[in-house]
């Protein structure tokens, strides 16, 4: 029995932010029903982010809404709310990241709900709060990232500001939320009373950044400064970076100057013998090393540096990963099947419970595929027509 069997999650969210907070409450075994507009659906079903449309709809749609249900409805349809009324009676947590104040003129703002139910469990996930000015303001991952300082984190002093790769922030406000709902669960448990669990992208954001800012706050406000070589933290010294080689990429972590010097057989770099000039002078010894580690391939450095325990790794793509035996051994990869029969890989939810992988082989659902299912189980008073 997994960890959340029993639970039932009304999911009324889209994008990435919310639906991740579900899908991770879904791995550990809690029924998810999204809740989904009328012939449209989740926006992210058709959001493309890549060319890659995998049985009709978008990739990330299928990747985030795994191991859910699909309840199509109406929400400015009375008797669809109805249904939706009487569903959110009888579940334990609701979720939404609408922008603040739609879910209230719908009617399932916190205090309606909580009229209904109690106990439940109502998660909201916005872009900047409800508080402040820029409430009204889309919640975008590349947004948030702008305007939070995340941007002049990453890449060469050179460079400008630099956007993760990721929809990071999205992901770490999903991952805040199921903390969140985790919490009030287990309160639950012993109170038997619900509550309002609030996330928002930008405090997460901020949060993300607990190192850095309060490093920023206690050093006389200055900002962080990125080397111009080989950059990958601003406020690391040398050697730490990711290195060319003379046939890929090498990435090394904290480490003594002189020690590298000698391994790497560097004259160059047996100059600096004093540990602060591994941040003083980390320019100077960060293009004395690039140059001299192009010299040989990445596993010849390696074959050097792991056995003196030096903190270092190649680097590798993901074609690379995918064939790395280490990455075999973790059996990341699920194959999950959706109820017209279609097939993808997909991975699989990174937490074990008493040593069992927390995986399932249902794909995401078609738009409105388990309605007569819900219907049936959960609503008393069926409708006469639904289209």
């Amino acid at each position: 029995m997994k960890a959340l069997e029993d639970y039932l999650v009304v999911d009324f969210s889209q994008f990435l932010s919310g639906p991740s907070a579900s899908l991770r409450l879904a791995d550990m075994g809690a029924r998810v029903i999204k809740i989904e507009r009328s012939g449209v659906g989740d926006i992210c079903r058709t959001l493309y982010t890549s060319n890659v449309i995998m049985n009709g709809e978008s990739s990330v749609f299928h990747a985030i809404n795994r191991n859910k249900e699909s309840f199509e409805l109406d929400l400015k349809n009375e008797e669809d709310c109805k249904m939706v009324r009487e569903l959110l009676e009888k579940a334990d947590v609701m979720i939404h990241n609408f922008r603040p104040g739609v879910m209230e003129r719908l009617g399932f703002g916190y205090a309606d709900v909580q009229q209904l139910n109690k106990s439940i469990i109502y998660a909201e996930l916005s872009g900047y709060g409800t508080e402040i000015e820029g409430k009204g303001k889309p919640g975008q991952d590349l947004l948030l990232q702008s305007v939070t300082g995340l941007t002049w984190l990453s890449g060469n002093a050179n460079s400008g500001p630099v956007a993760m790769g990721l929809s990071i922030v999205d992901m770490l406000a999903g991952s805040h939320l199921a903390q969140g709902i985790l919490a009030c669960l287990f309160r639950k448990i012993s109170t038997g009373t619900g509550g309002l669990v609030q996330v928002s992208m930008i405090e997460s954001a901020y949060d993300f950044q607990f190192e850095t800012i309060t490093t920023f706050m206690n050093d006389g406000a200055e900002l962080p400064e990125r080397t111009v070589h080989n950059n990958a933290n601003a406020y690391l010294g040398a050697p730490y970076g990711i290195y060319k080689t003379a046939d890929g990429f090498i990435a090394l972590a904290m480490g003594s100057i002189p020690v590298l010097a000698a391994l790497l057989g560097c004259k160059a770099m047996e100059v600096f013998t004093d540990p602060a000039e591994a941040y003083d002078k980390r320019e100077e010894i960060k293009a004395i090393l690039a140059a001299h580690l192009q010299t040989a391939a990445t596993k010849s450095w390696l074959a050097v540096l792991e056995p003196a325990d030096i903190w270092c790794s190649e680097v590798l793509n993901w074609k690379e990963l995918m064939e790395h035996e280490g990455f075999k051994a973790l059996n990341m990869i699920q194959e999950v099947e959706m109820e017209d029969g279609y097939r993808y890989q997909t991975t699989r939810c990174p937490i074990k419970i008493d040593g069992e992988l927390l995986v399932s082989s249902k794909g995401s659902p078609k738009l409105g595929q388990d309605n007569e299912r819900i219907i049936n189980q959960f609503i008393t008073l069926k409708p006469s027509v639904h289209e």
